[in-house]
């Protein structure tokens, strides 16, 4: 196992690749926080994994909220005295275009995406070193390099995920590796916006356009991400740092 006696927190870990980035930690031998706005999935992530004799607890947390995440990670050093990995992997996504987004909706988007990165990293940083160090991985997207019409907002935020990462490894180096996934289209709820502006909500012109665009053919699934954010998060990458991870079926070529 990858990640024998570790501790790691994932944000976003109740549904699409969080849950499915937690599950696989717990396979991999870590103990894993659960760190989500969403009671019920979230819930029933951590009782899944319970169920099958991990190590797991579940902490309500708005990961834009400096309370909240404070709170979190406090709750974490006494639970577990320290940790070693953080994956943040929650988000939230819009679609609009520039001339008619709404302001609340590009705050909700950066608070969530980019700042809830800073947060995790200012409150738990301190408990990565109690256990000598570890490893954040940031989800950025593949937005954040390629943009999108329509996802000004989703593609900034992720941009600055994908910069705040750069310069968050140089600072924290070298004892805390800091790397970011980013994923292209993933079969999952969250891409529901997405699919709404260029789709008009129709799944099968989407899954036509994916097969025209994606060399693979096909989105992925949030297991082959996870797979990708344990590479990250594990030795496997003990010589990686400041990087970023492309997980796209080859669109971005």
């Amino acid at each position: 196992m990858q990640l024998e006696g570790k501790i790691t927190l994932v944000t976003g870990g109740a549904t699409g690749i969080g849950r499915a980035t937690a599950l696989l930690f717990a396979e991999e031998g870590s103990a894993v926080v659960v760190a989500d706005t969403n009671d019920v999935e979230a819930t029933r992530t951590v009782a899944e994994l319970t169920d099958n004799g991990h190590a797991a607890m579940f902490v309500r947390t708005d990961v834009s909220s400096a309370a909240d995440v404070e709170a979190l990670m406090k709750t974490i050093g006494e639970e577990y005295g320290g940790l070693d990995i953080i994956a943040n992997v929650a988000g939230v996504q819009r679609a609009e275009y520039v001339t008619e987004a709404s302001e609340e909706n590009w705050d909700l988007i950066h608070d969530v995406n980019s700042k809830g990165c800073f947060l995790t990293a200012k409150y738990g940083v301190p408990l990565l070193r109690m256990r000598g160090g570890g490893a954040i991985v940031n989800v950025a997207s593949l937005a954040a390099l390629s943009g999108g019409a329509g996802m000004t907002a989703y593609a900034s935020s992720k941009g600055a995920v994908y910069s705040f990462t750069r310069a968050l490894a140089l600072e924290l180096a070298p004892d805390i590796r800091v790397n970011c996934l980013c994923p292209g289209w993933t079969d999952t709820p969250f891409n529901n916006p997405a699919i709404g502006m260029y789709f008009g909500g129709n799944r099968d012109l989407m899954d036509e356009s994916v097969k025209e665009n994606v060399p693979l053919e096909r989105q992925s699934r949030p297991e082959e991400q996870a797979a990708a954010l344990l590479f990250l998060a594990s030795d496997a990458s003990s010589f990686m740092t400041a990087q970023y991870l492309v997980v796209d079926g080859g669109m971005l070529h």
